[in-house]
């Protein structure tokens, strides 16, 4: 079997979102998702870059294909280049599962669990909002919620979010008991001082975890978090390989290694990650924010990760794309629990990717009151 084309499909739907179609002479096709919002165009085009590398190739050989999109260049690409070859990388899983007849995680080693935990996120403004919609995702079942704090008008004062959040933790904790997970997103907006006073703060509340507290460019800065604060830290999700997730494993500055597997190169880099983090006693929480591909394969890696958390699941099966991929895995009560159909387990309609035009559209851009940018 042979590689015989790769095209990359932008589409708009509730966000916009880059998937990949990988075709083989033998008829079968898989299909990968990029991560990288906003960044469509980049993506697209390094997957075509990419594909004059791999077309001819045979699409079972995972690891050396990955060696060489990743290192063909000679210099390292970037978080563009990883999350174009995390789509490809995702389609060959899913070609490598159809031709053997078996679902990507008995690829992976097997099932370690029946279902996976998932999160939701919740949202609102204000504290009585965000526990009303706390209250509303916890009677459809959800076990673990995560939300972000963004003040109106796209403003964002970090003293306020800070306190803000510190309330917030009170509430829902008070409010929807102990049975329940709480996660904050800071998404790596805060200085030093700001997450070790957020940190502080919530350790009464027991929270799963604090996520992304800290830019990702330094990921020095944990030391001086961990040593002030016992609360479990989460981080990762901006990170394009093992190697950047080096300092925050070797040191053991986290709890939980947020993962992209559409952003960090695919689940044959995701799954030598996980693997370094077990022997740190650090477990996965995947970071999984955009479409159903991603999703899918997230499901399949964690159904055969030992070292696993939870997942993120901003849409469950069937609530995005369901006009152009549909699957029989399924959410109950809180649970992700996969098919056992090959592959990652999609049906893909690939003429139905039509009714989806693509269009750019920039992330939200925050401010301080003082008008300087500040990430979102």
């Amino acid at each position: 079997m042979k590689i015989t084309k790769v095209t990359p499909y932008p589409v708009k739907e509730w966000r916009t979102m880059l998937f990949v179609k990988v075709e083989t002479d033998e008829g079968i096709t898989g299909i990968g998702e990029a991560g990288l919002t906003s960044r469509e165009g980049g993506q697209a085009g390094i997957m075509r870059a990419l594909a004059a590398l791999i077309v001819g190739q045979d699409p079972m050989r995972t690891e050396h294909l990955w060696q060489v999109m990743w290192r063909a260049g000679f210099h390292p690409g970037g978080a563009v280049t990883s999350s174009a070859i995390a789509a490809i990388d995702m389609a060959l899983w899913d070609i490598k599962g159809k031709a053997l007849g078996v679902p990507v995680y008995q690829l992976l080693g097997g099932k370690v669990r029946d279902k996976v935990n998932c999160y939701c996120h919740i949202q609102g403004d204000g504290i009585e909002q965000l526990l009303a919609n706390g209250r509303q995702r916890r009677q459809e079942g959800w076990n673990c919620l995560r939300w972000d704090t963004v003040q109106p008008d796209g403003l964002y004062e970090p003293a306020k979010a800070v306190t803000d959040t510190i309330e917030a933790f009170r509430v829902l904790r008070e409010e929807l008991g102990d049975e329940v997970e709480l996660a904050f997103d800071a998404h790596t907006r805060m200085s030093l001082p700001d997450a070790v006073r957020l940190c502080r703060g919530v350790e009464p509340y027991r929270p799963m975890f604090i996520e992304d507290p800290l830019r990702s460019e330094h990921p020095e800065g944990y030391r001086r978090l961990r040593e002030q604060s016992p609360v479990p830290l989460a981080a990762g999700e901006q990170f394009e390989s093992k190697w950047q997730f080096r300092p925050l494993i070797e040191e053991e500055l986290i709890d939980y290694a947020r993962i992209d597997l559409c952003i960090a190169a695919g689940l044959t880099e995701a799954k030598k990650i996980a693997s370094w983090c077990e022997t740190h006693m650090i477990d996965v929480a995947v970071h999984n924010p955009i479409g159903p591909v991603s999703t899918a394969a997230c499901l399949h890696f964690n159904m055969a990760t030992s070292n696993m958390l939870v997942q993120e699941l901003p849409r469950r099966p069937g609530e995005s794309m369901a006009s152009v991929i549909r699957s029989e895995h399924r959410w109950e009560k809180g649970w992700l629990h996969a098919s056992d159909a090959p592959g990652l387990g999609l049906d893909v309609d690939w003429e139905a990717f039509d009714a989806f035009p693509f269009s750019h559209q920039n992330l939200p851009m925050l401010r301080r009151a003082d008008g300087s940018f500040t990430n979102w």
